[in-house]
C-alpha cells in the first residue's frame, strides 16, 4: 500500500511539473482579435513553377492584393542584412544565373542546379547574383517587404535561429518597431520566443513546433525534438500562440495548451480545402499555401 501510495505522489507531482514546463502566458496577453479574421499565405502566394516563388516579392504581392494575410521567414546575410527565405541552405529554391553555375553547385533531386552553402555564408550583395527557381525574382530584404505590404494585411513573421545565435532578433525588430502594420512573430527556436519575452512583452509571440519524428525520424530523433514537440521550454518562452502541423492536432501539449489554458493555436500548412475545414475544430488561425481557399481571404 505504501509503494502504491508512493508512486500516486511520483505521478501527481510529474503531471504538476508537465503542465507547468507547458504553460504559456498566462497575465497580460496582447489580443489575437488582430490575428484571427484572416487566413495567412504561406511564405506569400507562391506557386514555385510561375514567376512568384516562395518568399517573393511578387508572392507578397499576390497575397496582399488578394486581401491575405503573410508568414514568411527572416534570417541575416553574413553582413546582417535581414533578408526573407525559409531554408537555412539555398540549393533547393536558389539558382546561378545561366551559363554561370561553378562546378560544384549542388545537383537537386530534379537535377537542377542550387546555389550551394548557406543564407548567412553570403552577402546581401553576392545573393542578388542568384534568382528563386525558374523566376527572376531574387531573395527579398526585409525592410523592401514591409514597405511592399505597408500594413494592408497583418503579418506572422517567422525568426529563423539556428542553433543560439539570436542576432536576427534585435536587427528585425528594429524594423518591426518602425513598421505601422499588424505584426507578430514566431520562431521554432525558443530562445528566439524567449528574447521576445524579455525585450519586446507587448507583442504577440508564438512557439512553432510538430510532431517531428513522425516525418523524419532519423533527422529528428533524440532528447532535443522530443523536448520541442511536447513544449517543455514554453516556460523559457511564455508564447501567446502554438504553431502547429495541423496533421498532428491530436498532441497532446498542444491540445492542453488550446483547452486548458486557453492558448491560441495556429495550425500550419494547410494544402487543401478539406483539410482547412477540419482544422476549424482544433486551431483558430490558419495558414495555408498550394491551393487557394473557397471562402477567400477571411477566416
Amino acid at each position: 500500500m505504501l509503494i502504491l501510495k508512493v508512486l500516486c505522489l511520483v505521478v501527481i507531482i510529474l503531471a504538476a511539473l508537465y503542465m507547468i514546463l507547458i504553460m504559456p502566458r498566462m497575465m497580460h496577453r496582447p489580443s489575437r482579435e488582430s490575428f484571427t479574421h484572416v487566413l495567412y499565405a504561406h511564405r506569400g502566394l507562391h506557386d514555385n513553377s510561375s514567376d512568384a516563388p516562395e518568399n517573393s516579392m511578387a508572392a507578397f504581392k499576390k497575397a496582399v492584393d488578394g486581401g491575405y494575410g503573410i508568414e514568411c521567414d527572416v534570417q541575416l546575410t553574413r553582413d546582417g542584412v535581414p533578408v526573407i527565405f525559409h531554408d537555412f541552405t539555398l540549393a533547393r529554391v536558389a539558382r546561378y544565373q545561366e551559363g554561370c553555375a561553378p562546378a560544384d553547385a549542388v545537383v537537386n533531386p530534379d537535377g537542377s542546379l542550387g546555389v550551394k552553402g548557406k543564407v548567412i555564408d553570403y552577402t546581401y550583395e553576392e545573393l542578388m547574383q542568384f534568382h528563386l527557381l525558374g523566376s527572376s525574382e531574387k531573395i527579398p530584404k526585409f525592410g523592401d517587404f514591409l514597405r511592399l505590404v505597408d500594413g494592408k494585411v497583418p503579418l506572422i513573421v517567422e525568426l529563423k535561429i539556428e542553433y543560439k545565435d539570436l542576432s536576427v532578433c534585435p536587427v528585425v525588430d528594429t524594423l518591426l518597431g518602425e513598421y505601422k502594420g499588424v505584426y507578430c512573430i514566431e520562431s521554432f527556436n525558443p530562445l528566439g520566443v524567449l528574447w521576445y519575452r524579455r525585450h519586446r512583452p507587448e507583442v504577440f509571440r508564438g512557439q512553432l513546433s510538430d510532431e517531428f519524428h513522425k516525418d523524419k525520424p532519423d533527422e529528428f530523433s533524440g532528447p532535443l525534438y522530443f523536448i520541442l514537440t511536447n513544449l517543455l521550454l514554453n516556460i523559457l518562452g511564455k508564447p501567446d500562440f502554438i504553431a502547429f502541423n495541423h496533421r498532428y492536432s491530436d498532441s497532446l501539449a498542444r491540445t492542453l495548451c488550446r483547452k486548458v489554458y486557453g492558448c491560441t493555436s495556429a495550425a500550419w500548412t494547410i494544402k487543401n480545402e478539406e483539410d482547412l475545414e477540419k482544422a476549424k475544430k482544433n486551431f483558430d488561425i490558419f495558414i495555408f499555401d498550394s491551393f487557394i481557399p473557397k471562402q477567400g481571404s477571411k477566416a
